[in-house]
């Protein structure tokens, strides 16, 4: 197949972004013919290296951009004659729907926030993809019919993202609770520090990594100076590559309020984590509900210090979940996403060859 990605950049630090590349790379893998075209960004070099094509095409928000950015795409479209499209974001959606009819090529999307108000415009697509079965249903409620939607887990093991060999472990000290992610408090960070805070006072050798970066970091900087944790908490900024916080660390927590189908999760499964995680949205789905890591409700600090106590004052209870990580960790591969991508797309030709028009 010729398949064509389209999305607004190709910048670290996006789940979005990292989904689209490590499928686009996957695919050209496969033996696909794969371009993606995007604003740019710091991703463009490893897509070349995959035999990914890279197109650059501007894509913001603005009426006169938006107007030519929606003619190159079509030109892209007949000039490299696409087979398919596969939108990943918002705007790119909105850009592909109409070049798409325009050149005669169905159109993939793939919804990866679904509590955004304006996922709603992924349902353009002639398949919609949710990352997660928590996703599906939200975009059921919005009114996708179930014809059209299809659920394709979110995975990372494999990506093409990661340089190899892995890097070198970070030394921390024992027992030690990660979290990485934006630091916002979509993603329950205030919950983790009044946890911790809780943990700190029975278990005081126990030290919290923050790795990561966001609009609510001098909130949360503030938080910990006035509690009695305060020296165990360390902020670490963004990491490019934040194996090696992986490989090193006990548990990693993720005590998000909303998160579709977090990757952060399959890449801590991969470094052999004990995971402690909010049982909302897709968590629960990437943690096999409970096999593969401990869940406990969201915006519970006083549950989730439980939990954490439970790992790090028992050696025997941290290597045990350590273990349960690795539970069907296959099903988290790169490998297998494109493999049921493939199949959606797949779908889109059921009723005979697809009659493209003239480039």
């Amino acid at each position: 197949m010729r398949i064509l990605h389209v999305l607004n950049h190709t910048g670290r630090l996006n789940g979005n972004v990292h989904a689209a590349v490590d499928l686009a790379c996957a695919q050209a893998d496969l033996g696909h013919d794969v371009a993606l075209c995007s604003a740019g960004g710091d991703f463009d070099g490893v897509l070349r290296a995959h035999d990914v094509q890279v197109f650059v095409i501007n894509q913001a928000r603005k009426v006169g951009t938006l107007g030519g950015a929606f003619l190159a795409v079509l030109r892209l479209i007949r000039s490299w004659r696409a087979d398919l499209v596969h939108a990943h974001m918002m705007t790119s959606a909105v850009l592909a729907y109409p070049a798409c009819k325009l050149a005669g090529r169905p159109l993939v999307t793939t919804v990866h926030n679904a509590f955004e108000r304006s996922a709603v415009l992924m349902a353009v697509g002639s398949r919609v993809i949710a990352v997660s079965e928590a996703v599906g249903q939200s975009m059921r409620k919005r009114g996708v019919p179930a014809s059209r939607l299809r659920v394709v887990l979110n995975g990372t093991i494999g990506s093409a993202r990661m340089p190899k060999p892995y890097p070198e472990p970070e030394v921390l000290d024992h027992p030690s609770v990660l979290f990485v992610g934006g630091l916002h408090p979509r993603k329950g960070v205030g919950d983790l520090l009044t946890a911790f805070d809780i943990v700190h006072r029975a278990a005081p050798r126990a030290t919290l990594y923050l790795v990561g970066e966001g609009p609510s970091e001098a909130e949360y900087r503030a938080m910990v100076d006035g509690m009695a944790c305060r020296g165990a908490v360390r902020f670490c900024g963004a990491a490019s590559d934040p194996r090696s916080y992986f490989r090193a660390a006990d548990i990693l927590v993720l005590p998000s309020h909303a998160d579709p189908a977090p990757l952060v999760l399959s890449e801590a499964r991969e470094g052999g984590c004990a995971i402690v995680a909010s049982a909302v949205d897709g968590i629960p789905e990437l943690l096999e509900h409970g096999r593969a890591g401990i869940l406990v409700p969201p915006g519970s600090p006083d549950l989730l210090a439980d939990a954490l106590l439970l790992l790090v004052q028992d050696p025997q209870v941290l290597a045990s979940w350590r273990q349960s990580s690795q539970f069907n960790i296959e099903r988290m591969s790169i490998a297998r996403v494109a493999r049921d991508t493939l199949s959606v797309y797949a779908e889109c030709f059921e009723h005979g060859p697809l009659q493209l028009k003239d480039a």
